[in-house]
């Protein structure tokens, strides 16, 4: 074998085990500023906002599935997302470990519950998707059961087109370095301390069984008609802007949000007595 060819295989093999560590390859670029990012987001909320009376307005029933990497990112978007929103009209739902009773129903049982009525938008912070990723990987679901998700999933979400639900499904790619120096960034902020869990621990050292889930999950219901869309997620901010971005690009609608009015003049009633404030009791202001 000639220098070139060997110079050839090197760049492969490298390739291949880069590969394993990183979901997509993003173009490096320097990350966005904090005022940048404050004023587009400004300008996405109110879209948002807009998205939100169109989706009452309409009776709509929208469904946005956020999955991906451990500190990829998922939940700080979800969080701007739902912020400046409605909470009747667009709600959060992360479900915990499912319970005896839950483990013995229809896997997607609990899942349909959560589903929204007209003019509802739900965030499903992790969704059915556990199936293919966490439980696959350790261990939590019998390879027959993980089998059948795999058959399944693609006509349980046909299942939920065909009803009139809009199914959006985002997947987060953030990279192993970026990943570790989020996790360090957790461990030592103590009001971030409560994100790692001992499973997020033990899933550092599968990584490579976790792309395989992934690379796996996507065979088998990345589709036209409910395809997956990954966002690159080293950068939160730009991450946030192009997903909400790019969620308000994919529902048409229009301006419906109440025009500016006046209020009318305060009542004041003359007659009415109110009693002494020393018989509430205050927060102390202490700051």
């Amino acid at each position: 074998m000639g220098s070139h060819e060997k110079q050839k295989k090197i760049k492969v093999e490298k390739f291949k085990k880069e590969d394993l560590y990183h979901d997509v390859k993003p173009e490096k670029r320097e990350k966005l500023g904090n005022k940048e990012f404050e004023e587009e987001l400004l300008k996405l909320e109110v879209e948002l906002v807009k998205l939100q009376e169109w989706v009452k307005a309409n009776k709509l029933k929208v469904v946005v599935i956020f999955e991906g990497r451990d500190a990829a990112g998922k939940g700080g978007v979800i969080k701007t997302i739902a912020g400046c929103l409605n909470p009747r009209i667009c709600r959060i739902v992360a479900l915990g470990i499912p319970t005896e009773k839950e483990k013995s129903q229809w896997y997607f049982q609990r899942y349909v519950t959560e589903l929204p009525a007209g003019g509802e938008i739900v965030l499903f912070d992790r969704s059915w998707y556990n199936r293919a990723g966490v439980e696959k990987v350790m261990g939590y679901c019998s390879n027959e059961e993980y089998e059948e998700f795999l058959r399944s999933c693609p006509e349980f979400e046909k299942m939920l087109i065909r009803s009139g639900i809009i199914l959006i499904k985002y997947w987060f790619s953030v990279s192993d370095h970026e990943q570790e120096k989020r996790f360090q960034d957790r461990i030592q902020d103590p009001t971030k301390r409560w994100k790692i869990s001992p499973m997020d621990v033990e899933s550092r050292d599968k990584w490579v069984e976790y792309s395989m889930a992934k690379d796996k999950m996507f065979s088998y219901t990345d589709s036209k008609q409910s395809p997956w869309y990954v966002v690159h997620a080293d950068d939160k901010k730009r991450a946030r802007l192009n997903t909400i971005s790019h969620l308000l690009s994919l529902i048409p609608y229009k301006d419906l949000t109440p025009k500016p009015f006046k209020l009318p003049p305060l009542k004041h009633d003359v007659a009415y007595v109110r009693p002494p404030l020393t018989d509430q009791t205050f927060v102390p202001e202490i700051f």
